[in-house]
């Protein structure tokens, strides 16, 4: 049977090659079990590099499950919680049409500070708080006369998504090889004090055009694809309409299924955006 950790699914073989990498030397490290286990299983990003933070956060939910026996950690782990200071305090509200704002500014979050404060405001702000996104990232603050506005966040797409996989129409084999290519909105907050009509949608549009070649920048490839999830009926996704993303459809909200098997995350519609017009082509090679 296997088991599915980080998008990988990991056989019977698998793991016991994990295990002999822990008995072969008591003394590694979790981060040199990770890389040796990346190494060994040829588990490599697009770009040649390991996937290591995935390696990291599967074998410690191996760990958990009990599948294996990691040593103990050295040293104490980060502390995930995001603390709020001042830095995140409401600025100065802002009530105008979009095109009356100064010119927004992308500012890609790259240095720890910035990564503390866009946290901060997620957390603070956001109505799903701050979760670390998965895999390959960008995260944007967005400024408008030197005062942030507006905060986006893009992570790896979901693993599966009916509405998505059925207008590729790829098999599991291609969506395992080519899944990097799409990329999710999985964070778009205008800051509660920011009234701009039409800010969203021109936002969005503008993290289109901007987002491919930081990604290449980043991780040597470029996305063909964006999706986003917008909860249902909270949310109509008037501005990803606007911004001429797509609705493909509705999801079933089984993220997880409960122990009845009813929906147990919201239902949510799914929207699409193609940064290239042949994307469909390129997704099932």
């Amino acid at each position: 049977m296997s088991h599915r950790c980080c998008g990988r699914d990991f056989d019977a073989g698998d793991i016991a090659l994990i295990r002999r990498l822990i008995a072969e030397d008591p003394q590694r490290t979790r981060a040199e079990l990770s890389r040796l286990t990346c190494r060994a299983l040829h588990w490599r990003k697009p770009d040649g590099g390991l996937k290591d933070m995935s390696a990291r956060a599967a074998i410690l939910r191996m760990h958990d499950d009990g599948l294996i026996a990691l040593p103990p950690p050295r040293g104490k782990r980060p502390d995930p919680r995001v603390r709020i200071s001042a830095r995140s305090d409401p600025g100065e509200p802002l009530d105008m049409p979009a095109g009356a704002l100064p010119a927004p500014v992308f500012q890609r979050v790259r240095t720890r500070d910035e990564s503390r404060l866009w946290n901060e405001y997620i957390q603070r702000c956001h109505d799903l708080g701050h979760k670390p996104l998965p895999g390959a990232q960008l995260r944007y603050t967005v400024y408008s006369a030197g005062q942030p506005i507006a905060l986006l966040g893009f992570g790896a797409a979901a693993w599966m998504s009916a509405p998505r996989d059925h207008s590729i129409g790829w098999s599991h084999a291609q969506r395992r090889r080519q899944l990097h290519l799409v990329v999710n909105n999985a964070r778009f907050l205008i800051l509660p004090w920011i009234h701009a009509h039409n800010l969203a949608s021109m936002l969005l549009a503008k993290a289109a055009k901007l987002l491919p070649e930081h990604w290449q920048d980043a991780y040597a490839y470029r996305p063909v694809l964006l999706e986003t999830f917008v909860e249902k009926p909270r949310f109509r996704g008037t501005c990803c309409h606007a911004a001429n993303w797509v609705r493909l459809g509705t999801t079933k909200g089984r993220g997880k299924l409960g122990p009845t098997g009813k929906p147990s995350v919201p239902i949510r519609d799914l929207w699409v955006y193609p940064l290239d017009r042949h994307f469909r082509a390129l997704l099932t090679r």
